[in-house]
């Protein structure tokens, strides 16, 4: 049950906490998200995001599952996005969360098996079935391999290239989570507020792009800060400008600068359903650490 002042519910013999600010769940659910950085990158990018641009995030959702021994378990969602599951320390604790959880759900996004195992304790009780709308993997670096022989160079995005970035995060959009189209006006808005974020000259945060004979032909966002990496994505490349190697050189090239500029890390999501991609990050350097899915929440008999 989400309390917003901090009340926490007790069952059996576990209690769910809902902490009062992000600086609080950092802190307790800190041996849930430290015991896999690679894993839940996303939601500490998330968390970080909430504390440099709170503007992107304005409103958030924050669960601790605990035991005797301390937190085993802990979610957070901020709406009207799906529930972040980070893997918890045991598995009832998901359980506990699906029963603890009074908040309506549009879905949860998390790495498997444990999205799996929370839809199906989720939709059990409530006559919902989980429908997966993408299928990721989730990979980590820390050493580049260079991309050769592509032409064109890397250049930071600026104000002026908000527009075109808007127009290729909406693409992006459209083309791999199937969100975000030209009729909805509130995905628009939400995305509108990340790409002013990143462009605001924050260092933890930003836009590169490619550009080729005086053309820009791909783009490649980054952001999500993590206690030791960072973020990149979206990654997209107009259809008419792909093949030719641009994504893989100006990928390669941003993780490159983000290490050197004392990241350990640099993490990214593909679309498993893209071999491509898949292939060209590992081309790079990329390891696979884990597959994650993003579930929505329908009736059961629509």
């Amino acid at each position: 049950m989400r309390r917003s002042d901090g009340g926490a519910r007790t069952i059996g013999r576990v209690q769910i906490v809902c902490p009062k600010s992000t600086e609080e769940f950092l802190e307790r659910a800190g041996p849930v998200l430290l015991a896999d950085e690679a894993r839940h990158n996303l939601a500490f990018g998330i968390l970080s995001t909430v504390v440099a641009h709170p503007e992107v995030y304005p409103e958030q959702r924050y669960w601790i599952v605990e035991e005797e021994s301390g937190v085993v378990g802990a979610a957070l969602q901020t709406p009207p996005y799906n529930l972040i599951l980070p893997r918890p320390l045991d598995d009832a604790a998901l359980v506990v969360l699906a029963a603890g959880i009074d908040d309506a759900l549009p879905g949860v996004t998390a790495a498997l098996p444990e999205a799996d195992a929370f839809a199906s304790a989720w939709c059990e009780t409530r006559h919902l079935r989980p429908r997966v709308r993408l299928a990721a993997g989730i990979y980590s670096l820390e050493r580049v391999l260079p991309v050769t022989g592509v032409p064109g160079a890397m250049h930071p995005a600026t104000a002026s290239d908000r527009d075109l970035a808007r127009v290729w995060f909406r693409a992006f959009a459209a083309e791999v989570l199937h969100a975000g189209g030209p009729d909805d006006e509130d995905a628009e808005a939400r995305q509108n507020r990340s790409i002013d974020a990143r462009l605001d000259g924050d260092a933890s945060s930003g836009i590169a792009l490619w550009e080729d004979g005086g053309e820009v032909v791909s783009l490649a966002g980054f952001g999500g800060e993590t206690p030791h990496g960072i973020r990149i994505g979206p990654v997209y490349t107009p259809p008419a400008r792909r093949g030719r190697g641009y994504a893989s050189a100006l990928t390669a090239e941003l993780s490159a600068g983000l290490l050197a500029g004392g990241r350990r890390f640099c993490f990214l999501y593909t679309d498993l359903a893209n071999p491509t991609s898949n292939r060209i990050y590992q081309a790079i350097g990329y390891e696979r650490v884990c597959d994650s899915v993003e579930l929505a929440f329908e009736p059961a008999d629509a």
